[in-house]
């Protein structure tokens, strides 16, 4: 008889499963064996939202409560979608299953670095030059046709309008502030006419950010050599994808701004364009200023958010 896995009725609680692996290591084991996959080398990813185990060094088992299903459609959806449509390796799909309605995917493995563990200590220039991949890849991504990614909810008007209503509400809570919180409602009146509500969406993985992609080093130059976790895949306006490299990576230097701007395809960094992504980092989903913006000293050095978006994409 199969194990079987839990049922959760709230997030809390499945975390606190899902922290001691022992209780689902087992589990996750059987539906590999299942598969008739190699278990001898297991190892638990500690981090990540769902269970994911790594069998050996060529394939991952992910498994997703039927609490986060969608994030299972977002990834399986966004796998079979961008097959043989990016220059840069993502996973592929192995096999997939259903243990007790948590749905599971076994995929391939990366090769390569962590891109965290690598980031702190790149040069300068090299930095610049991961950047520039950064906005070639996420417009590759975004030159992919939706397929069933098309019905992925939320809407991105219906999306942008929550968040707009909650944004003030978020910030407060998360102590932006006083300062920036003031121009809040000024800038969410440009938002409504600066982002697109109704333009052909896109397909946006929502966190290209050093922990969800690998580099390699080749003649002492390190790349990107491989995108993962499309969890979070929602389709709309293109410029949102730009938020995750602007917010952890470009550090408010003009050089890494340009590059990663210029691979994306934007020419010109005007204010139109400062103030529609000053104002989609305020209403991304996972939207934290204090936790995210990676430029030292930046709460001292913008007096509001009109100064804070020239800081934080200069020129």
């Amino acid at each position: 008889m199969w194990m079987k896995l839990p049922q959760f009725t709230n997030a809390e609680s499945f975390r606190a499963w899902r922290s001691a692996s022992a209780r689902w290591l087992p589990i996750a084991l059987d539906i590999a064996r299942s598969h008739g996959l190699d278990i001898s080398s297991p190892h638990v990813f500690a981090t990540g939202t769902n269970l994911v185990i790594g069998l050996g060094e060529t394939l991952i088992l992910k498994i997703f409560p039927p609490l986060l299903h969608a994030q299972f459609v977002s990834e399986r959806g966004s796998l079979t979608q961008l097959a043989g449509r990016v220059h840069l390796p993502i996973p592929e799909i192995v096999a997939e299953g259903m243990r007790n309605g948590w749905p599971y995917l076994v995929v391939t493995r990366l090769a390569g670095t962590l891109g965290s563990e690598v980031w702190p200590s790149l040069p300068e220039a090299q930095k610049e030059r991961v950047l520039r991949q950064i906005g070639e890849t996420i417009a590759a991504v975004q030159r992919a046709p939706l397929g069933t990614l098309a019905q992925i909810q939320p809407r991105w008007d219906d999306f942008m309008r929550a968040q707009m209503q909650g944004c003030k509400a978020r910030h407060t809570r998360l102590c932006l502030a006083p300062k920036f919180l003031a121009g809040l409602d000024d800038l969410l009146r440009d938002a409504a006419a600066l982002i697109p509500m109704d333009a052909p969406p896109v397909i946006l993985i929502g966190e290209y950010i050093p922990e969800n992609f690998l580099l390699a080093c080749h003649d002492d130059q390190w790349s990107l050599a491989g995108l993962f976790d499309f969890g979070d895949v929602l389709t709309g306006w293109r410029d949102y994808d730009l938020l995750g490299p602007s917010a952890f990576m470009a550090a408010g230097r003009p050089d890494r701004v340009r590059s990663l701007l210029e691979g994306f395809g934007h020419e010109k960094l005007d204010f139109a364009l400062k103030r529609r992504l000053m104002a989609l980092m305020l209403l991304h989903r996972a939207s934290d200023l204090n936790s995210h913006i990676c430029i030292e000293g930046w709460q001292e050095r913008a007096n509001d958010l009109v100064a804070l978006q020239d800081l934080i994409w200069p020129g």
